[in-house]
């Protein structure tokens, strides 16, 4: 196979992660240093926790969905943790009228991906990142007791974005790297910026329940958004991994896994 094929698609299939299938990249043989999600702390038939953190009502479902949909049927448990409640996305209505709408939509997409909705009370488009809600943040998916934490790549156009995918590194930090942690991505090209992705994951097969995640969020205009901007972005980084539809993610590893520069 043409190594820099398989160098390039570190491609997560179903079970090796806990997600049911073999990890390995579908262009080439696994070798040592392709990475594997959750290497640390899957053992064979262990139950995962995953924590998928977002700043709004929306963003994890719209951004890795299809691979929170893959972790709940395979029997880990799921939470997203929502910075935010959305409050400021209609200036139509008052901050704790949509604070309510979006609460809800959110409970309703949870349950189709069979997962756990937890708030963490910061105000849409006034997220903060500072010592203290570093600190309640970080209590927050710690009481989780997460293997995998998911978050927001912090280089965005969105402030709240930027803040939730700083406030989950800051966790990691903090819990002396006790679980991975992947950054997934949101609005490529309008929004998430320079996002090179480490992993893929199919989500051929649990597309159309994403999909029913993301039109919970009926105040989001779903429909637009999704084949505007969702349905293109699914469809190329399948083109990348080789199969109908995918996400891609960015690994952030620990000192020790971090690759090193071929031939020095």
């Amino acid at each position: 196979m043409d190594e820099n094929k398989s160098a390039r698609r570190n491609f997560i299939k179903l079970s090796a992660m806990g997600l049911g299938g073999v990890a390995v990249a579908p262009l080439g043989s696994r070798t040592k240093e392709t990475p594997i999600l959750n290497a640390s702390a899957n053992t064979a038939g262990k139950k995962l926790n995953i924590v998928c953190v977002g700043a709004h009502p929306g963003d994890p479902e719209f951004g890795c969905g299809g691979t929170m949909a893959k972790y709940s049927d395979a029997g880990h448990a799921v939470t997203f943790l929502y910075i935010t409640r959305g409050e400021a996305s209609d200036p139509s209505k008052t901050f704790a009228e949509m604070a309510a709408l979006r609460t809800k939509e959110a409970e309703v997409s949870c349950k189709v991906l069979n997962a756990k909705p937890v708030f963490a009370g910061q105000i849409d488009g006034n997220t903060e990142l500072n010592k203290q809600k570093s600190e309640e943040a970080t209590k927050l998916i710690s009481s989780e007791k997460p293997d995998i934490v998911f978050t927001q790549w912090p280089v965005d156009a969105h402030p709240d974005h930027q803040v939730t995918g700083l406030l989950a590194l800051t966790a990691w930090v903090k819990s002396g790297q006790q679980f991975d942690l992947y950054f997934y991505e949101v609005n490529t090209g309008v929004e998430t910026m320079a996002f090179t992705p480490t992993d893929f994951v199919d989500i051929t097969d649990v597309r159309d329940r994403k999909k029913a995640a993301m039109f919970a969020h009926k105040t989001q205009s779903p429909e637009e958004t999704y084949n505007s901007y969702f349905k293109p972005l699914e469809d190329f980084r399948g083109l990348q991994a080789s199969v109908k539809a995918a996400e891609a993610f960015i690994h952030f590893k620990a000192k020790a896994d971090r690759a090193s520069i071929i031939g020095l």
